[in-house]
């Protein structure tokens, strides 16, 4: 692990279980959670890995920001409840949301653009409590 990453992970415990659950996901599931990893840290640099609940999550300033996992045919991002509510409709049309969560299929390309909005604006929300 480099020492970027290693700042990024709580601790070697905590590596060991999220290289085990992303070794665990079919290969499309792998890459498309991977791309989700990518660019909650480009928009959170600060952000450090953990598992919580049995998924990958990140904190910021020892707050969780959002919790990201894995499923037969989609990705999830959560808690997303304040955040969709502050996008307008059009962004998420297409998307399955319910309760805080939002429902990324495996078989569409990521939305990488509205990903690091939703992400700021958690970010936003996670920093300010």
């Amino acid at each position: 692990m480099s020492p970027a990453a290693s700042r990024r992970v709580l601790d070697q415990a905590t590596a060991a279980r999220l290289n085990a659950y992303f070794a665990a996901l079919p290969p499309v599931a792998r890459r498309r959670l991977k791309q989700m990893r990518s660019a909650i840290r480009a928009t959170a640099p600060g952000a450090v890995e953990v598992v919580s609940y049995g998924i990958p999550a990140f904190k910021v300033e020892g707050r969780m920001l959002v919790w990201y996992a894995a499923w037969k045919e989609h990705t999830g991002l959560y808690p997303m409840k304040g955040v969709t509510g502050k996008l307008p409709a059009s962004a998420l049309k297409g998307y399955s949301i319910s309760k805080g969560t939002i429902r990324f299929p495996l078989d569409e390309p990521l939305p990488v653009t509205l990903l690091k909005r939703m992400i700021k604006a958690r970010l936003t929300a996670a920093v300010s409590r």
